[in-house]
């Protein structure tokens, strides 16, 4: 299932020999989850000292206010301070807000495309991260967007790219952007005292059923609105796994289905794989939404009438691919590089299911991808016109707190790969025009 290997031993230890595999992908589920103080979570379910000491014991006051000063030790220790994101966070420009006196920048003369290029990550990185992502790409300014403005869901995101800002346009039709719109049955069952109207960032894991059974249990009990301290704990839980409500005093997490068309995919794009839920859930949660980044890639549709070739770096499920698809851009050639099987066989399944004309070319590992490989795909394809691609984030992401460890991390540090390739490929096609 893709678990380290010390989560999945730790795991076993707390939960003893006899446990089955639901229940030590649950515990696992809840360690990564319990670890991050979310930053996906809104302000008003993050516990603080006022509501603590409203709600706990002398002793139990004592040791969560602890437990707050020492989380704030350790994020002073790690020199870590949360990133200043725009407010709003709508970057260059959303289809519903136009941007007061649109932002002009000028870039440098050489990362004029094409090839153009466009890369994603996690907006909230340690610190200095996007400072070092700019330097390497050649001190492009990011735009930072939450996808909250796309869709029903949050993902806040940093995108530095080279394309044009002007003329975008968004996906149609648009897409739900409230919950109820996008799941309209929920709303028979939604509770007056859950205010939410937009979903948090859809994570890789899932609220176990445990938790959704404590949590019907613990309403139930009551005939009208629960008290406000019961309210406070399923709130806290609802927007920290994203649960919605499915029946009377009833909540569930989401399916695989729902997420798809949150994020943008077409329905079932993840079923194309042939794979267990659990890796649906791992594989969505690690992908674009679709159309914020179809927002931006829509300029691509007149700069390309007769097609485009793609070199598309850490593909995942084809989250570029479905954009540029979707926005009606002919695929000609794309070279696709994904570690994960279970993303190769799901893009390759996409690409059967839509009959795509063009050639899919699939790798599985950029650190293999040298710079002769990259000449020779030039001279058959006849260059790219843009590489796109974001590295993974697990070093970079709030909720890990075991190996945060920035762009020097395992995963992480892949983002270098990105950046040479991207220089190689622009090097090569300059000598070759």
């Amino acid at each position: 299932m893709g678990y380290p290997a010390e989560e999945a031993s730790i795991a076993m230890d707390k939960c003893g020999p006899k446990a089955s595999l639901p229940e030590l992908v649950d515990f696992i589920c809840a360690a990564q989850m319990s670890r991050a103080e979310d930053p996906y979570l809104l302000e008003d379910v993050k516990p603080n000292l006022k509501d603590i000491l409203n709600d706990c014991g002398g002793y139990k006051k004592r040791k969560m206010y602890n437990e707050l000063c020492n989380r704030k030790k350790q994020r002073e220790i790690s020199g870590e301070e949360p990133i200043r994101l725009p407010k709003p966070m709508i970057g260059f420009g959303i289809p519903t807000e136009s941007v007061p006196r649109m932002v002009q920048r000028i870039l440098p003369k050489k990362t004029i495309g094409p090839p153009y290029f466009y890369y994603e990550n996690v907006a909230l990185a340690p610190k200095g991260v996007w400072d070092t992502i700019k330097r390497h790409l050649y001190e492009i300014e990011p735009e930072f967007v939450d996808s909250k403005y796309f869709s029903a869901t949050a993902r806040k995101r940093g995108y530095l790219h080279n394309l044009p800002i002007e003329n975008r346009f968004p996906l149609f039709p648009l897409p739900p952007r409230t919950i109820h719109e996008a799941l309209p049955l929920s709303k028979r069952w939604w509770p007056s005292w859950d205010s939410r109207s937009k979903l948090n960032c859809l994570q890789t894991a899932i609220g176990s059923a445990r938790l959704t059974d404590k949590i019907r249990k613990a309403v139930e009990k009551y005939d009208g609105e629960p008290p406000m301290e019961i309210q406070k704990y399923v709130l806290y839980h609802c927007k920290k796994w994203n649960l919605v409500w499915v029946g009377r005093n009833k909540v569930a997490p989401l399916e695989p289905d729902e997420v798809e068309m949150l994020l943008g995919f077409p329905k079932n794009h993840t079923r194309g794989g042939g794979i267990s839920r659990t890796d649906r859930y791992k594989s969505l949660g690690n992908s674009f939404q679709v159309d914020t980044v179809a927002y931006h890639l829509s300029v691509l549709r007149d700069l390309f009438p007769n097609g485009i070739n793609v070199l598309s770096l850490f593909s995942g499920i084809g989250g570029a691919e479905v954009a540029l698809y979707r926005l009606g851009v002919p695929l000609n050639n794309v070279v696709s590089v994904e570690k994960s099987e279970v993303n190769r066989n799901i893009v390759r399944s996409w690409w059967e299911q839509t009959n795509q004309r063009g050639n899919l070319i699939h790798f599985d590992d950029v650190q293999l991808l040298s710079r002769d490989r990259l000449k020779k795909l030039i001279e058959s394809l006849g260059g790219f016109d843009l590489v796109i691609g974001g590295s993974p984030c697990n070093n970079l992401a709030g909720s890990n707190r075991v190996s945060r460890d920035g762009l020097e991390g395992k995963e992480s540090s892949l983002f270098f790969d990105y950046v040479r390739i991207l220089d190689d490929v622009k090097s090569i096609m300059s000598r070759h025009r």
